[in-house]
């Protein structure tokens, strides 16, 4: 048995293991947001779903011998396609289709390879029951789960902190090759199982010492629901915690990780799944998470991560224990699979394909957890067994009911109150944008942007204030002192050349004076037409303005290769997600390359006011590297001025401006003795060292 539990492990090690890696290989290549990991799960989804039919088809209508031939055929054609690195000519070169371009992409550098590790849960699991007749299969699925755990938690504590990204593929290449090898080992055991002896749709099940009849169509259908729920669920809840966080590995392992903590669970021991304990923890999660969307949406980070990951926990808990107990006999297994697999793949493309079209918000979440607890009725209903079939039945049903529309009218009314009272929504790839306005009648009447649940820009809509920039770009914050203090101001016609990274609302144009140039890069075209229909800083500045449409680090880098250095006397890294900057803007590759676009003397204002990360030791990082300083300007709340707290870093080598009064006044000094600082590069960045 040692050989299966062996090449099972590595297998599903290794199929866990490169999601996270080739997620955040290509994460910078598409604007760095959390739609870029739904897209990649959804890929990977897809294959496992042609891995199990792949794996059905083989087990079920060829010899033994046959399939022996054809899998290690196929295993050694895919050695070909090592090295998984993504090359260079892959990067977009504009902003159409960004999902269709990373399933094409993944599909080129890691779809055979995948689709031949996915096959091996259910394939070698089948095996196991010619070659060890009599002996159930099912935890070997459990030892699969576990090597999937394992794969996925080691990668952003022990994998990303410690190996370069380039080295990462490099070694998991290596890798795939002993798997390959454990494959080999394998087939020499079933090889030697007669014709004869394959044949055990006949035999007993395993589990059970008695015969299981066929499964109805119903049953199936059941299962495939059962795993799309769970499915959305997983990617939903990701979305959910990655909007305003950031995306990166640690928060899209802890609910992958999760969710395949509960397959581990129910099939490696089924009495784990008790009714009489999960059904309260499911009404409680539930109503739980009413009040996580609803009166502690402005928890702090820990405290949203653990809310969501409990509510994860106990409705992937409930999907698949139901799961487990509709399993089928030995005989079925990799027909099981399949479904369980085709509905994972259908949660993916709902999630991934049809919901940024169909809802106007992440409306799927809701959904999700209105079906986990539609489902489960759906199980109490089919299985005579339980209570709300005997005694007290009628009232076990009025509860249930009850607990469905009031679940129903919650979430419900939480999804439309969040597009209600807007005056404009847009859902794409790169997330969900609001303008909504607030004060109306009063001096403070003002239109808001907003990225989920942050407020990016707002302008005051009373004619003769509409053009104060305010909010987090008042007079005496860091993007204020570096445009109206710059030491170009006061020569010649004091005019500048300034770059934006992220339009927002475009309220930097309102610093652009006569004789200015602002250049603003942005990828999503959602936010350039709402910019431009609902504010009016960019119609009403008198600085010349320009727009560069796609990922402004893949932008500048063009612009550079066709001999356009912007020469910038300001560049402004504002390109907020959520609540977080890409974290692909702040490497140390990046800057550099900014630096080539900056004239000797310019100054790069690098906005970092965030209610999670703390930035401020990477940005300090990244100055130390370059030979710069950095100044550090925070500006509080000012209610009188529209003013909202602010904080950005100044680097720059300009000691004109340093030694400016009103600058050295302005600036504030760093803590004493502090001497963090964490470089992020290409190949390395940790979110965990900069949770606030």
């Amino acid at each position: 048995m040692l050989r299966y539990i062996l090449t099972i492990f590595l297998s599903a090690f290794l199929l866990f293991q490169v999601q996270p890696m080739l997620g955040k290989f290509i994460l910078p290549w598409f604007g760095g947001g959390p739609s870029v990991w739904s897209a990649c799960l959804l890929f990977f989804q897809l294959l496992l779903l042609g891995g199990y039919l792949y794996a059905h088809g083989l087990s079920s209508r060829l010899k033994p011998r046959t399939q022996v031939c054809v899998h290690l055929g196929l295993l050694g054609v895919s050695l070909l396609f090592l090295p998984i690195t993504p090359a260079d000519s892959w990067k977009p070169t504009g902003t159409g289709a960004p999902a269709l371009h990373i399933l094409a992409l993944l599909t080129v550098c890691v779809g055979a390879p995948y689709l031949l590790l996915s096959t091996t849960g259910p394939l070698l699991q089948r095996w196991f029951t010619w070659t060890h007749p009599g002996r159930t299969p099912y935890r070997l699925y459990a030892v699969s789960n576990i090597g999937s755990l394992l794969g996925l938690l080691s990668y952003p504590f022990a994998i990303e902190p410690r190996v370069w990204l380039h080295r990462q593929t490099f070694a998991w290449s290596l890798a795939y090759g002993v798997f390959v090898a454990l494959c080999a080992w394998c087939a020499v055991k079933l090889w030697r199982v007669t014709p004869d002896e394959a044949k055990l749709d006949a035999e007993p099940d395993a589990d059970t010492d008695e015969p299981r009849t066929r499964t109805t169509a119903g049953r199936r259908a059941l299962w495939v629901a059962l795993a799309a729920c769970g499915s959305t669920l997983l990617l939903a809840t990701t979305n959910q915690l990655t909007q305003d966080v950031a995306p990166a590995p640690f928060l899209w392992v802890l609910p992958l990780s999760l969710y395949l903590l509960t397959f581990i669970l129910c099939f490696g021991r089924e009495r784990l799944y008790d009714r009489r304990v999960w059904a309260p923890l499911l009404f409680a999660s539930l109503a739980g998470v009413v009040l996580l969307l609803g009166r502690f949406s402005d928890a702090p980070w820990w405290v949203q991560v653990a809310g969501f990951s409990a509510v994860l926990t106990v409705c992937c808990m409930v999907c698949h224990g139901e799961l487990v107990r509709l399993k089928p006999a030995a005989r079925e297994l990799t027909g099981f699979y399949l479904m369980v697999s085709l509905g994972g793949a259908l949660g993916g493309v709902f999630v991934s394909l049809i919901a940024p079209g169909a809802f106007p918000d992440y409306w799927e979440f809701w959904l999700s957890l209105i079906a986990t607890l539609a489902l489960f009725c759906v199980c109490l209903f089919a299985d005579k067994r339980v209570f709300v079939h005997r005694g007290w039945g009628r009232l076990g049903w009025v509860a249930l009911v009850a607990g469905f529309f009031a679940l129903d009218y919650y979430l419900g009314s939480d999804a439309q109150g969040r597009v209600a009272d807007a005056l404009a929504t847009s859902r794409n790839f790169y997330g969900v944008l609001r303008v909504k306005e607030y004060g109306q009648g009063t001096a403070d009447d003002a239109r808001y942007l907003l990225h989920g649940r942050i407020k990016h820009t707002a302008q005051l809509q009373d004619r003769k204030r509409r053009n104060i920039p305010a909010t987090y770009y008042g007079p005496h914050g860091g993007i204020s002192l570096a445009l109206n203090h710059h030491p170009c101001r006061a020569v010649g016609n004091g005019a500048l050349h300034f770059g934006v990274q992220g339009l927002g609302g475009g309220a930097l144009a309102a610093f652009g004076r006569t004789g200015d140039t602002i250049r603003f890069y942005e990828i999503n075209f959602a936010v350039v037409a709402l910019s431009g229909e609902y504010f009016f800083f960019r119609q009403d500045t008198p600085a010349k303005t320009e727009l560069v449409m796609g990922d402004a680090r893949l932008s500048m880098e063009r612009e550079l290769r066709e001999g356009h250095s912007q020469q910038f006397d300001v560049l402004a890294l504002d390109a907020f997600n959520g609540d977080a900057i890409p974290m692909h803007l702040l490497t140390r590759e990046a800057v550099r390359m900014y630096w080539k676009h900056l004239k000797p003397d310019g100054i790069l204002a690098v906005h970092i006011s965030n209610q999670y990360l703390n930035l401020a030791p990477v940005v300090r990082a990244i100055a130390e590297a370059s030979g710069k300083d950095a100044l550090q300007v925070i500006e509080d709340n000012d209610t009188e001025h529209f003013v909202w707290y602010n904080r950005w870093v100044l680097v720059t080598s300009n000691q004109k401006f340093i030694r400016d009064p009103f600058v050295r006044k302005t600036v504030t000094p760093w803590p004493k003795g502090d001497t963090k600082r964490i470089l992020w590069t290409d190949d390395y960045s940790n979110l965990l060292g900069v949770l606030d």
